[in-house]
């Protein structure tokens, strides 16, 4: 059995590698080291230290937010994106995959073309990659992580003779047995293994689970014990394929397919209790030529007649040529979804017919044209809400304002500066110039302050006082004040045209 192993992936461009550069995240007294690059690592930047303790150290560290959530649901599509290689693979740690490659090299060449293949592929999506082919899945771990080489093959069976020299770090024990090791003398691998097998479980009889337990996990590096490689399930494809009697040379009788493919792909997600969120058709022309067309749905569905409404428009784009003989209808994206019964007041049909007639809009004038306002966890204006595509799946932030600022019917999607010509001290303008127009100021509202988002910005943002003010012709502005006089955070304050009410 043949396992791979990548480890130590490095974003951005190869200028990156130059630099020490760390990704740092909050931890309990100020920001922490999360992650470093190479250079980093060799002038003794770790993980967990103190981003200002490493800085003394070395003053030229450049320090960049880590993006854990963003990291991980990278490595969940790399993992499906390596499956060109092999079927199973699996997520290691934060920063690694795992590749059964049992069966699999052959096809690629064999294991040195195939690890060079790999190198090659993630070099195209700028990441550096440490890759090891190694019979079990402890050695070629131990090898791309620990191992000082790029590439690594271990499939001539001499397995512990290349563990031997790495540290016993590389068997995936936790740091408190590290240094217990450590204490004992015990500093690599090969030391490890010297050591007669009944002192060792005598010692760490207690450390029954792992990464505790470095006899079983020697076990599993050298084969001894095995060790079962879980890979993610794909879901498999819904698809239903219609064949003609004779080649269908018209629009009308390809609807009428369509509509018969939709309720055969309906009835398939009912026994699945599933429904659909993308749909693909498909259809073979008897010249070899394929056409295909796509719909989305706002919420998962599995109403025949639905589904096939949202490709109106989109089959008058396919030309059937001298036939279509093969036709197919496809779910390429679908989620659970349970029987849905209507209550007493029908809100839940109500609700269903707005999805709907969401997804007919995005059907006709694409996905990029029928935008839903999403609430985001702000208090500053500009970043309260959002535009998103109505049928994309997004979610509003957890834990939304519970009073934010009345804005006005126009809000700018980005403040304008105003020239302020007059204004009373600690107080709105009395006439400012905006695009180029002179406006004095007739009457006034406010202010109502907004302290800046600390967590956000940086230390020199300044506060903002909002007002509403009305010129001598009777047009309405929402105007604020950035900063005050004397606040230490920069010159004078300035003033911006946020929106208009009328």
């Amino acid at each position: 059995m043949r396992r791979t192993a990548k480890a130590g992936s490095g974003r951005g461009p190869q200028t990156v590698e130059r630099i020490a550069l760390v990704l740092a995240r909050e931890g309990p007294h100020g920001p922490v080291i999360h992650d470093v690059n190479r250079v980093a690592a060799d002038q003794g930047m770790r993980p967990g230290a103190r981003v200002t303790d490493m800085r003394a150290l070395l003053p030229d560290l450049q320090v960049e937010d880590a993006a854990p959530e963003i990291d991980a649901a990278d490595l969940a599509m790399l993992v499906r994106w390596s499956r060109r290689w092999c079927p199973w693979s699996q997520i290691d740690g934060a920063s690694g995959l795992l590749l059964d490659s049992t069966g699999s090299a052959h096809l690629h060449g064999g294991e040195n073309t195939l690890i060079r293949d790999m190198a090659r592929a993630f070099g195209t999506l700028g990441l550096t990659a440490h890759i090891a082919i190694a019979p079990t899945t402890g050695a070629a771990w131990a090898l791309a992580r620990h191992g000082g080489q790029r590439l690594t093959l271990c499939i001539d069976g001499a397995v512990m003779e290349r563990l031997a020299p790495l540290p016993v770090a590389a068997l995936r024990l936790d740091g408190a047995t590290t240094l217990l090791l450590g204490r004992l003398g015990l500093k690599t691998i090969g030391a490890l293994s010297e050591v007669p097998r009944e002192a060792l479980i005598r010692r760490f009889r207690k450390a029954e689970a792992l990464p505790a337990n470095p006899v079983l996990r020697l076990d599993q590096a050298t084969g001894r014990q095995k060790e079962l490689l879980v890979s993610e399930e794909i879901m498999p494809p819904l698809r239903v394929i219609r064949k003609m009697a004779e080649p269908l040379g018209d629009l009308t009788g390809l609807s009428q397919v369509l509509r018969d493919l939709a309720g055969d792909l309906c009835a398939i997600m009912e026994a699945r209790d599933s429904g659909a969120r993308a749909l693909r058709f498909t259809a073979y022309r008897v010249d070899g030529e394929v056409l295909s067309a796509e719909a989305r749905t706002s919420r998962a569905s599995r109403d025949a007649v639905h589904l096939t409404n949202l490709f109106d428009g989109l089959l008058d784009r396919l030309d059937p040529g001298f036939g279509v003989e093969v036709a197919a209808l496809e779910s390429i994206d679908y989620e659970v979804l349970g029987a849905v019964q209507d209550d007493l007041q029908q809100q839940r049909r109500d609700i269903m017919d707005f999805s709907r007639l969401i997804d007919r809009l995005v059907a006709r004038l694409g996905i990029g044209s029928v935008l839903k306002p999403v609430i985001r966890g702000s208090h500053i204006p500009e970043r309260a809400e959002e535009f998103l595509p109505a049928a994309a799946p997004v979610e509003a932030a957890k834990n939304p304002l519970h009073r934010p600022l009345e804005t006005p019917l126009k809000l700018l999607a980005t403040p304008e500066q105003a020239e302020v010509i007059h204004a009373v001290p600690d107080g709105p303008p009395a006439r400012f110039r905006w695009r180029h127009q002179l406006h004095d100021i007739a009457r006034s509202q406010g202010p109502e302050r907004i302290a800046p988002e600390w967590w956000r910005e940086k230390s020199q943002a300044r506060l903002r006082d909002y007002y509403r003010v009305e010129d001598s012709e009777g047009r309405r502005y929402w105007l604020y004040r950035e900063g005050l006089v004397g606040d230490g955070r920069g010159d004078n304050p300035r003033w911006f045209v946020h929106g208009l009410d009328a």
